[in-house]
């Protein structure tokens, strides 16, 4: 893997081109216009001096970094000369399906297609391209520079080359991938989100406030973070849509979003990113 295209810069596509710059290889950054693009290049560097601040890295090692990583406001030009492409734009089928089509006529023939997607079907998008059996989900956890897992979705055509490819890279990225089969949510939201939605239905049936919750959660499961704190820093609209994954994908009522979820991201209030959600933020 001689060169990397990331296609979003949010926080997870910042996050992914950031490790991957940090291990020495160079990263096409796409978004879809120079603003955002120049947005997801200062995310980048804030994380890389906070890193500087606690002895993680020296101050060359985030210099070089940085000069590992361009950005491009073309999908279609970011994935050229590429070995790698993973996409990391928001958990909407039809607009991956569009980024991939895009990516599909303009990446090298041998390149590995990779989805972060959290919940979506790989199989599903694989299809969407001339090279399914290139075509495999690595779905890293935010903060990317500090979770250690990565998930590694393996679709109905995925080669095996392909799993050992990507495996090899996540742990040179100095992760732990772990390899899952393609149903919905995969392991980690499958077992994550119907947590989070108990907790929010707890809260709607008034058995106890979003501090109490997550008081029990913590100090009796040792969770580090309650799941309505983490359900915020998510976002409450991506916990929605995998839960709209999961009850599509199963059929099964346990997955139905409480209403109060549905409710909350129909006002705006989506966590962290919106400054309120089941917290305040500043």
């Amino acid at each position: 893997m001689r060169k990397v295209a990331v296609i979003g810069g949010g926080t997870m596509g910042n996050g992914i081109a950031h490790v991957f710059a940090m291990q020495g290889i160079p990263v096409h950054l796409a978004e879809m216009n120079r603003e955002l693009a120049d947005k997801a290049l200062a995310a980048i560097e804030r994380n890389l001096e906070r890193m500087v601040g606690k002895e993680k890295i020296d101050a060359a090692r985030k210099k070089r970094t940085l000069e590992h990583i361009t950005t491009f406001t073309d999908v279609a030009e970011s994935v050229e000369g590429v070995d790698l492409v993973v996409e990391a734009v928001p958990e909407n089928f039809e607009l991956k399906k569009k980024v991939f089509s895009q990516i599909d006529q303009a990446a090298p023939e041998a390149a590995i297609f990779a989805s972060n997607t959290s919940s979506i079907s790989i199989t599903r998008l694989a299809a969407t391209t001339s090279r399914p059996g290139q075509f495999i989900g690595m779905h890293f956890f935010n903060p990317v520079p500090v979770m250690k897992l990565v998930e590694v979705v393996r679709g109905l055509d995925t080669s095996d080359r392909t799993v050992q490819i990507v495996e090899q890279m996540a742990e040179r990225l100095e992760k732990t991938p772990v390899e899952v089969a393609d149903y919905p949510g995969f392991v980690s939201n499958r077992v994550l989100m119907p947590m989070i939605n108990e907790a929010i239905y707890c809260v709607y049936e008034g058995v106890a406030d979003p501090e109490d919750v997550d008081a029990v959660m913590k100090l009796g499961m040792a969770h580090p973070m309650g799941p309505l704190r983490l359900a915020d820093f998510i976002g409450l609209d991506v916990c929605l849509d995998i839960l709209h994954v999961l009850h599509d994908g199963f059929k099964d009522p346990k997955y139905r979003p409480c209403p109060l979820l549905v409710k909350m991201v129909d006002a705006g209030k989506l966590g962290d990113k919106s400054g309120e959600g089941f917290y305040t933020y500043d």
